[in-house]
This record gives structure tokens, C-alpha cells and sequence, in this order.
């Protein structure tokens, strides 16, 4: 078992990066942008199969940050760089539920080969692991395991399962009598229930998952489950500020293009005082957000150091970025309130984000106790 910060491909030099990241780009606008996520529907929210096969399978993505030996590129620099690029286009793609959040848990365990190989070609996997209040809690697994003879059997309910709903298959902790292990089930296993929920952001789709009595794969023994799920969730987190700083950069260059164009008593509003400032405060917010993902890959060089720098990241991108949607949706004024303005599938996200892996209080509150404060 792996006791690095982030498990790491073919490292990319900073040329092949910035390639990378203009791939990414040229990809999301030819699907047209936030077009992607109007495609969706309420009834079925999450993921486009088709911009997923061009990223994930054709571009290489679903691979992003994985082992050399599943065909893996690079590490957290790669990760936080794509993540960065998606955010900016709310791009409904599984990277983060299943390259990142189920991908980093699999290279964690070191006995998922057959699995981890699957998900690097872009099969989906979800990680089903979020306590009732959806945030990690070692102590509040709301998955419980038995056994009968050699195999083990779960019985609980999953709730906020990222893409749960289309995952081929889901990675789930559960609590035994050594504590919290690592299972590899199939969703169509019997004893297994799968419920897609509704969601504020068409983007992010989440299911909840039941077991009863279902059959499962153990990944792990001796409760070693939960530092594997610690470890991979600090790089999820860096990951999840990389997209909410993408995602807060893109609705400050749409109000402040609006606010260039928008004139009101023969000027642009944007030369009024009070929009002026309204504006500078939004770029304070995406750069002290930046300045957090920056930091975080940085300092990715103990798993302690980056627990703390992921901790800070989420404290500070999650209100970011729900600031700066907010204020955007304002400073467009009526338009900025209709469906067929982007605006809100902003503020949706950012919404949803605050409450994905632990809002910013459960942040602050992990970081005063890793500080010993």
C-alpha cells in the first residue's frame, strides 16, 4: 500500500502541461461550452458519454494522476491544471468522482489492478465512503461489513455517492470489527439498490446507494481502509478548489465583460464606483483562491503538509467561489436570473461545491486540529 501524498504517472514537463491544458480547453468548446450541461436533464444529471469518451478514453484523462503501470500521466500539478480548465466550463465529466476520488482510493490499496486498469480506460467508478453529513468520517461509516466464511457481505446505505448512479463500479468503505476496510462491489450485484437523487447542479450527479447483505471484494484488511481514504480525499480536495477556482474565474470574466458592454445613463456600468469595487472584490476572491491551489500543489511532498494545504484550499475556494457566482448573478441584474443566462448554472455549482467532501466549517475545523490548535 502506497504512502505517498498523490499517486503519480509519466510526470508532464511545464510545455507538455500547458499543451495539456489547451487540449482540455479546445475539447470543452468544441461541446459547446456550458452547452454540455444544458444537454442534461433533471431526470438524468451527471455525466456527458460523449465528451467523457473524448477526454477520458481519447485525450487520456481517465488516467490523470494514476500509476505508469495503468498507462498513468503525471501527478497533482496535472490534476489541479485539467480541473482548472473543466471548472471553467462546468464540464459534466466523471474526473473527479471516478479518476480522482475512486481512482486515487484503488492506487491507494495496491490490490486493484484489474479495477484500477478498467477506470485509467475511462470505465466509471464511484467511491461510495461520505458519512450522513457528507463529509469523511472514519468514526461515522455508515457502511458495515460481515462475513460468511471468506466473503465478505455489506449491509448500510451510501448516501451522496458521486455519480453513483452511472458507475460501473463503486468503491466503498465499510466499518468491521478492525475497523474501516476497502470493498470493490459491482452495482448490479443482488443486495445492491442504486437511486439516482435530485440536485441543485445538473453537473454533479448523486446517487444513494443501499447494500443488503451484498457480496463484495475486499481491498483491504485490518481496518488500513481509512488512511487510504484519507490520503486520496486530500488530493480530491485540492482537485475539487482547482475546479471551483476555473469555475470562479469564468464568472468573473463574464460580469466583467458584461459590465464593459451593459451601459445605463450613456455609460458603461462598469465605470460606476460601486460596481468597480464590487468587481475588485470578485478578483481579490479568485486570486486568494488561487493562491490556495498554488499553495496545495506546492507543498505535495508529505502526506501532512498536503493534508493541511488541502484543508486550507477547500476553506478558502468553496466561499470563493460561492462569493463571486453570487456577485455575478447581482451585477448582471434581471438578465443574470434567467435560465437562459449562464449565471446560474455558476451559482449552482458553487452551491453544490460548498457542501461536496465537507463545507468550509468542517475544513477550518480538520485544519485547527491538524495544526494542534
Amino acid at each position: 500500500m502506497t504512502t505517498s501524498t498523490v499517486t503519480e504517472g509519466a510526470a508532464l514537463s511545464d510545455t507538455e502541461l500547458e499543451d495539456l491544458r489547451e487540449t482540455v480547453r479546445s475539447v470543452c468548446a468544441d461541446a459547446g461550452g456550458t452547452a454540455a450541461v444544458r444537454r442534461l436533464s433533471e431526470e438524468a444529471p451527471g455525466i456527458d458519454a460523449g465528451l467523457w469518451d473524448v477526454l477520458g478514453r481519447q485525450v487520456g484523462l481517465a488516467a490523470l494522476g494514476l500509476p505508469e503501470s495503468v498507462g498513468g500521466i503525471g501527478g497533482l500539478a496535472e490534476i489541479t491544471a485539467v480541473c482548472e480548465e473543466l471548472g471553467r466550463t462546468l464540464a459534466p465529466v466523471p474526473l473527479l468522482s471516478s479518476t480522482v476520488l475512486a481512482g486515487q482510493v484503488l492506487a491507494g490499496c495496491g490490490t486493484a489492478d484489474t479495477a484500477l486498469a478498467a477506470l485509467a480506460e475511462g470505465a466509471v467508478h464511484a467511491l461510495a465512503v461520505a458519512a450522513p453529513d457528507g463529509a469523511w468520517r472514519p468514526d461515522a461509516v455508515p457502511v458495515a461489513v460481515s462475513w460468511q466464511g471468506s466473503v465478505p457481505l455489506l449491509n448500510g446505505t451510501a448516501p451522496f455517492v458521486l455519480d453513483g448512479a452511472d458507475a460501473e463500479a463503486l468503491v466503498v468503505a465499510a466499518a468491521g470489527a478492525d475497523g474501516v476496510d476497502l470493498f470493490l462491489v459491482d452495482p448490479r450485484e443482488p443486495g445492491v439498490t442504486v437511486r439516482r437523487v435530485p440536485t441543485l447542479d445538473l453537473s454533479r450527479g448523486q446517487a444513494v446507494v443501499a447494500f443488503t447483505g451484498c457480496r463484495a471484494r475486499a481491498l483491504t484488511a485490518g481496518g488500513e481502509g481509512a488512511d487510504v481514504v484519507s490520503r486520496a480525499l486530500d488530493v480530491a480536495l485540492v482537485a475539487l478548489a482547482a475546479e471551483q477556482l476555473g469555475g470562479a474565474q469564468a464568472a468573473l470574466d463574464m460580469t466583467v465583460a458584461h459590465v464593459r458592454e451593459r451601459t445605463q445613463f450613456g455609460r458603461p456600468i462598469g465605470g460606476f464606483q460601486a460596481v468597480k469595487h464590487a468587481c475588485a472584490d470578485m478578483l481579490l476572491q479568485v486570486e486568494a483562491a488561487r493562491s490556495a491551489v498554488v499553495r496545495a500543489v506546492r507543498s505535495d511532498g508529505t502526506p501532512e503538509a498536503l493534508a493541511e494545504a488541502a484543508a486550507v484550499a477547500q476553506a478558502w475556494c468553496g466561499e470563493a467561489f460561492t462569493a463571486v457566482t453570487a456577485q455575478c448573478v447581482q451585477l448582471h441584474g434581471g438578465m443574470g436570473f434567467t435560465w437562459e443566462h449562464d449565471a446560474h448554472l455558476y451559482f449552482r455549482r458553487a452551491q453544490s461545491d460548498a457542501a461536496l467532501l465537507g463545507g468550509a466549517a468542517h475544513h477550518r475545523e480538520r485544519l485547527a486540529g491538524l495544526l494542534g490548535w
